[in-house]
């Protein structure tokens, strides 16, 4: 079925490309539920799950701005296989779909009172299957409770440096591993190539799970530095970057926050780390050729600095404006600042 879905995919992504070109005009996910419409018999999967197939395809092509996307193969990509609510029977441990009945370790039991909204069958690159189910549940109560908000600076020394001075070091997992999944690779080992990387991943994942859940349940509201890894993975630190887990890391808070009902945004971090966070004037080291300073004193105040808990303390405290594409955000802060101070002192 997993292979029958490649096939799904890749003619969505063949007759799309042939529709460009002949039409000038690209094929809605209803123009391609037209074209696959009653095949579901002869290809053996749920009609649903060809349906669910062309409305991924029209919105990855969309996301990545792509008159073509990759093609889907078994070797490249993993098994998957999705579904609506209605497609598939869900009771104790067992699921029925499309006529078959498969059974699976429920590792944990439903909410009550949610509706089955949809889900996917899936495989890791072990070929180990999940099955996936998406619910739909009522919003959480807004948090009212007294716990202090915080902002978090994403950093690769210091994974997360909270600006209430806590750090979590990252323990660089894929560093651990290096050498060992080096000889593999040079070995051609590829069943070892897939454990010492899924044992990668998994760690990763762990530490991420158990420390965000440890920030969210002690915090009321979380603000993260909008740290982008797509630039930084040009340079010479792309493993480290890669190793990292940020996108994950910034998702993990940002469901975990909605399900307590607290506060989870993404805030602009450009100028944090060199701004200081008393004066606001911009005498920091900057640059990728001054990350090894961690420490420093601003010179128009003389506080002293650690790097990374002061972009937290701005993360957490962003004058206003902060939010402007343009400009430094704490150079717009000030001068308003300053120009007040004067029109008081005139009048």
């Amino acid at each position: 079925m997993a292979v029958t879905v490649n096939f799904v995919f890749n003619y969505c992504n063949e007759t799309s490309i042939k529709a460009i070109k002949r039409d000038h005009r690209f094929l809605s996910w209803i123009d391609l539920h037209a074209l696959t419409a009653g095949s579901s018999k002869e290809l053996g999967i749920h009609s649903q799950t060809i349906q669910k197939v062309c409305e991924e395809y029209v919105h990855r092509r969309k996301q990545f701005k792509k008159i073509k996307l990759n093609w889907r193969t078994s070797k490249r990509h993993t098994g998957w296989i999705p579904f609506r609510g209605s497609g598939i029977i869900l009771s104790e441990d067992t699921v029925k779909y499309f006529g078959n009945i498969l059974k699976f370790w429920k590792s944990r039991s439903l909410p009550e009172g949610s509706v089955i909204k949809g889900g996917n069958f899936n495989s890791d690159r072990r070929n180990r299957w999940y099955v996936n189910i998406q619910v739909e549940v009522p919003d959480p109560p807004k948090y009212q409770g007294t716990q202090p908000p915080v902002g978090i600076d994403l950093g690769l020394k210091i994974h997360m440096s909270l600006s209430d001075g806590t750090k979590y070091g990252y323990p660089k997992y894929y560093r651990l591993q290096e050498e060992k999944l080096g000889k593999a690779q040079r070995a051609h080992k590829k069943n070892q190539i897939k454990s010492i990387n899924a044992k990668i991943a998994n760690q990763r994942k762990d530490w991420l799970h158990k420390k965000t859940t440890d920030i969210v349940n002690k915090y009321g509201a979380i603000y993260v530095g909008d740290v982008n890894s797509s630039k930084l993975i040009k340079t010479n630190m792309s493993k480290s970057v890669m190793d990292s887990g940020w996108f994950m890391a910034k998702s993990f808070f940002g469901y975990k926050s909605q399900k307590l009902g607290k506060v989870f945004e993404e805030r602009h971090e450009t100028w944090s780390s060199c701004t200081c966070s008393v004066c606001l004037e911009e005498t920091g080291p900057r640059g990728l050729s001054q990350l090894g300073i961690r420490e420093w004193v601003c010179s128009n105040c003389g506080t002293l600095h650690d790097r990374d808990t002061n972009a937290a303390l701005n993360i957490l405290n962003p004058p206003s404006g902060h939010r402007r594409p343009n400009g430094n955000p704490w150079n717009l802060f000030r001068e308003d600042a300053k120009r007040q101070e004067t029109e008081c002192s005139q009048r």
